[in-house]
């Protein structure tokens, strides 16, 4: 068995005789059973808090018309599955054109913007660089003063993006504070890596690529994942940008049918014909924009804390 030795607290100046350390804190203490106990119901109860409306959704949308009609809407116990909704919604309809629509605007858009922070940043963290602090300065500023919704739309709407998928990249493609993130991570870097490397002739395209991408994977993996979720969820520029109906992502569908009640084109005759439950398609449709992102955020996780922590640390 291997002990412990915990080094003895020192005596303060001044002091004779009989002397013992002051207590510890209370949040320095080890838990007991009943402080284990507490934390354990306290998880216990957020998971399930978090979960329950997950399952509920995920049981309506594999349920028939009969069982969400005896359960009086939301069903809380499944009694048979069926993937009828899911099955008439990937049919090659209005939902089917939108997922594709979002799955091709989140890749395109989530490289276009990792390529542009990446560089942004990397030339951040070089202080030699030229005009690098005017450059940082410039952007911190756009994190507290914008131009406002009106001139950006009427900027966009110069640059004759409207009704263009671009309009849903362009004007949310940089974010300020992944730029600060990983300009943080690049500059914990060791400088001898990059001098190192310049002395053999490499140049900074090839010290990025070759030299600081790889050490920064963890950061990389969790900027890259806040993109990806920032385009996949994202609304609001479709909805102020595109007019045609043809063009609108997974999450605009998802709006017009579960808050205006418009059952997405191809489903409405099924629904008002008993066929399908519109509760059903509704939940459909949630499970399939969550879907995504419950499947990728894992995998991502073990990289939050050496990425997310060490950038904003050494920032």
């Amino acid at each position: 068995m291997s002990t412990t030795l915990e080094k003895p607290a020192r005596r303060p100046a001044g002091t004779s005789g009989p002397w013992s350390a002051p207590p510890r804190p209370a949040w320095e203490e080890e838990p007991g059973r009943a402080g284990l106990a507490g934390k354990s119901l306290v998880l216990a109860l957020a998971c399930l808090g978090i979960l329950f409306p997950i399952w509920i959704v995920v049981v309506t949308s594999l349920s028939s018309r009969r069982t969400i009609d005896e359960a009086g809407g939301l069903v809380m116990i499944p009694k048979g599955i069926t993937f009828v909704a899911y099955e008439e919604l990937l049919s090659g309809g209005q939902v089917t054109r939108a997922a594709v629509i979002s799955v091709l605007i989140t890749l395109v858009g989530t490289l276009f913007s990792m390529a542009v922070s990446v560089l942004c940043a990397y030339g951040l963290s070089r202080t030699g660089s030229l005009g690098h602090r005017w450059l940082l300065l410039a952007l911190l500023a756009t994190m507290f003063f914008s131009a406002g919704l009106i001139p950006t739309y009427l900027l966009v709407q110069s640059l004759g993006l409207t009704d263009s998928y671009l309009a849903l990249i362009l004007p949310s493609a940089i974010s300020v504070f992944n730029i600060l993130v990983l300009r943080g991570f690049f500059m914990g870097i060791s400088q001898e890596l990059t001098d190192s490397a310049r002395i053999d002739g490499a140049g900074d395209f090839r010290i990025l690529w070759q030299i600081v991408m790889p050490l920064s994977r963890a950061v990389l993996a969790v900027i890259t994942l806040f993109y990806a979720v920032g385009y996949w969820s994202a609304w609001f520029n479709a909805s102020l940008y595109l007019n045609d109906q043809d063009m609108m992502p997974l999450q605009n569908v998802m709006i017009q049918l579960v808050q205006k009640q418009e059952a997405p084109v191809g489903l409405g005759q099924a629904i008002k014909t008993g066929q399908l439950s519109g509760l059903a398609v509704q939940m459909a449709v949630m499970v399939m924009a969550l879907l995504p992102v419950a499947v990728l955020s894992p995998f991502v996780q073990k990289h939050f804390k050496k990425g997310m922590l060490t950038g904003a640390v050494k920032g």
